[in-house]
């Protein structure tokens, strides 16, 4: 019957029942459109159908959601799972547990908002047990859905969840895992920090496995427990060097005064452990004890272990100079006090008059070191003494150093060798090599020309200037040691003999040219800039450390040429671990720090160095990036620099996975203050780590004190 035809129902107005017909159809053919959108090829529309769907409310509806969960496409399954969520069925619970493992961290928040809502025990156990295996972004989720269910310490409780959690699967692993596995558990245990930690990893030091008891050493150094000091400095006496080794790193974490007998004994005996446990008498509370030790290493060391011993004194208070001094009077001992003097510097400079006339020794690597040790004790005064040797060692190599061939090597290649020139495709072997290397070709001149259009610098293998150089190596290093003396303590005439030296084949006599040419003003440091681009790792490190200490000038000039390179730019960024660049170079820092290149980190480190509060919106902005590779240095530079600003962001980052990050973002905290992240910082007090542990109680103890009148 057509609907204008259907006979009302009794006492309503008619045309009512066809209206209320129609409509009901037309109901009916939505729904049915939403189900059929369900199997789209659109994503979109199958999201926005299960959405619909869901504000319908029909339970028989959840196989439906339950089928879109499993979508291959993210914004389908967030949709489904909101839609489970909504449905409030005790039975999805278990499939919304299993979405907080999706691999879209937008599932993941879905999925423990939905658990929220259900506010079931089982709800509360897959949010409290999820959390240890999920991300920042969903961490922060969990602990809100907690939250909003009235969950009474939410972040607490899962924080003490996940440390119990750590605990238990790295001790039973330590019990029962491969030998690998319980090198990782027993580190970890480590650095629990737990007293219990510690009861079982003294024990395991004395394991027939090297390679266990090594890790136990570790672990009991990250534990901080100044009970393992002792049973750790009885093993400087085995013969394992893994095992001296681990014991040297875990005194050093320590820094117990009570190793400093045995630290020096090793120190002193001049083993691959020496540099270790120099390191470690570096890191002991500073006395007259250590600092005697430090000299005795400086002096009676050998090795790396006397510069390291040496610059701390150095920065101290220097060394008594009376047994260097005799040990110059001893042939077989003069390359020891020379390396001592060296390292020393101008606290040693009394002892001048004892080295020059080491300069005329028969020795060439002893020459050498007399050189290397007046430049550190910076006196201008052996500048004559220095330049008669450089005229003699000049005059010795000069036959030597005669070129085969007096005309300049030619600069292009041959005809028949150019690797570019095109390849005639109907030779077999040209062909072959063609397709061998043509890939290769191919994607080097496509970053070239990407560099290019960014303005960058390429830097170009430099050909050879001479067939071969007759003179040593050693004999080269002396004079490269000369060359750079006469540059750093500004000798008459050292610009001009740099100058003769920049294009040397030499690496190390190239590198003393330019570092030289560094030292002497501005017009030097223009014709030094070709150092910067060398492509010897040797030349352009050394160029790049004289321009550093050459002051603003030779910084910001540095900064800018790193700015312009491509690829690997460590080597010029090395020099500012130890200086801090002008504030000019804040620009090029900031664009290392968004490039997120290897550089990126040691950029944003010092940002904060130089207090630069003009880089604070630009590191926020890197924090914003959950794929941020350099976090926790973006997380310190922003707490040296104090803004207010960032307490918000930084905070997040008390939820990371990582335990370095959370332990960097509670540390900066400290000075940025807790916002609303209190409850948080206040968890973290339980925190499986021990220094995420200290860094929150230290920071809680600093803002508690700063809220007292």
């Amino acid at each position: 019957m057509p609907l204008g035809k259907l006979r009302p129902f009794s006492g309503l107005r008619p045309g009512f029942p066809a209206i209320a017909l129609a409509l009901l159809c037309s109901c009916n053919g939505g729904r049915d459109k939403l189900i059929g959108d369900l199997q789209s090829t659109r994503p979109d529309e199958r999201a926005t159908a299960v959405k619909k769907l869901a504000d319908q409310g029909r339970s028989e509806d959840l196989v439906l959601f339950t089928q879109a969960a499993k979508d291959p496409v993210a914004i389908v399954r967030a949709e489904a799972i909101t839609a489970l969520g909504k449905s409030q069925d005790a039975r999805v619970v278990d499939l919304l547990g299993e979405a907080l493992g999706d691999p879209s961290e937008e599932v993941q928040a879905k999925a423990a908002m939905a658990l929220a809502g259900i506010r079931s025990d089982k709800a509360k156990a897959y949010l409290t047990l999820q959390y240890s295996r999920r991300g920042r972004s969903t961490r922060l989720v969990i602990v809100q859905a907690l939250k909003s269910s009235n969950v009474p310490g939410a972040m607490a409780g899962v924080v003490a969840a996940e440390a119990k959690s750590i605990w238990e699967s790295n001790f039973q692993t330590l019990q029962d895992g491969s030998l690998p596995e319980r090198v990782g558990a027993a580190e970890q245990l480590g650095k629990s920090g737990r007293p219990e930690a510690v009861n079982r990893l003294v024990p395991l030091i004395k394991d027939s496995q090297v390679m266990l008891a090594a890790a136990a050493v570790r672990g009991l150094g990250s534990a901080g427990d100044h009970r393992a000091v002792e049973p750790i400095t009885r093993l400087l006496k085995e013969n394992f060097p893994e095992l001296r080794e681990a014991a040297c790193e875990a005194l050093t974490q320590l820094k117990d005064p009570a190793s400093l007998p045995a630290l020096l004994e090793v120190a002193l005996e001049k083993s691959p452990s020496s540099q270790l446990a120099t390191a470690a008498i570096v890191n002991l509370p500073r006395s007259p004890q250590t600092d005697k030790a430090l000299c005795d290493v400086t002096v009676g060391g050998g090795g790396a272990e006397v510069g390291t011993a040496g610059r701390e004194m150095r920065r101290r208070t220097g060394c008594p100079l009376e047994m260097v001094v005799e040990k110059l009077k001893v042939a077989t001992s003069i390359p020891a006090a020379l390396a001592a003097l060296a390292a020393l510097g101008p606290t040693a400079k009394d002892a001048v008059p004892k080295v020059v006339p080491i300069l005329t020794h028969s020795d060439t690597a002893i020459r050498k070191l007399a050189v290397d040790a007046l430049v550190e004790l910076g006196d201008p005064s052996v500048g004559p003494a220095l330049l008669k040797l450089f005229e003699t060692e000049t005059k010795s190599l000069d036959l030597q150093r005669t070129d085969w061939v007096p005309l300049g090597l030619p600069l292009k290649y041959g005809a028949w060798f150019d690797p570019t020139a095109p390849v005639d495709e109907r030779d077999p072997d040209a062909a072959s090599r063609l397709k061998q290397t043509d890939l290769f070709r191919k994607v080097r001149a496509l970053a070239d020309a990407k560099a290019k259009e960014q303005g960058r610098v390429i830097l170009e293998a430099r050909p050879p200037s001479e067939i071969i150089d007759d003179a040593s190596e050693p004999q080269l290093r002396v004079l490269a040691a000369l060359v750079r003396a006469l540059g750093l303590l500004k000798v008459e005439k050292a610009k001009a003999i740099a100058e003769k030296y920049v294009d040397e084949s030499s690496a190390s006599l190239r590198a003393a040219a330019f570092v030289s040419l560094a030292a002497q003003g501005p017009e030097g440091m223009k014709a030094a800039q070709p150092g910067l681009l060398d492509t010897e790792r040797e030349v352009q490190a050394a160029t790049a450390h004289a321009f550093a200490e050459a002051g603003e000038a030779g910084q910001t000039t540095l900064l800018g040429t790193l700015a312009q390179l491509t690829g690997d730019r460590s080597r010029l960024l090395e020099p500012f671990k130890s200086v801090i660049p002008a504030r000019a170079g804040v620009p090029t820092l900031v664009q290392l720090v968004k490039e997120g290149g290897a550089e990126a980190g040691t950029a944003a480190l010092l940002l904060g160095d130089m207090g630069a509060t003009d880089a604070v919106d630009a590191l926020l902005k890197t924090l914003e990036d959950p794929t941020c590779v350099v976090r926790r240095e973006v997380i310190a530079s922003l707490g040296k620099l104090k803004d207010p600003r960032a307490a918000a962001m930084v905070g997040k980052d008390l939820y990371n996975d990582s335990a370095d990050v959370r332990a960097a973002a509670a540390e900066a905290l400290a000075t940025l203050g807790a916002g609303d992240h209190a409850d948080a910082l206040d968890a973290l007090k339980g925190d499986y780590y021990r220094r995420v542990r200290e860094a929150a109680s230290a920071t809680q103890a600093r803002l508690t004190a700063k809220a007292k009148p």
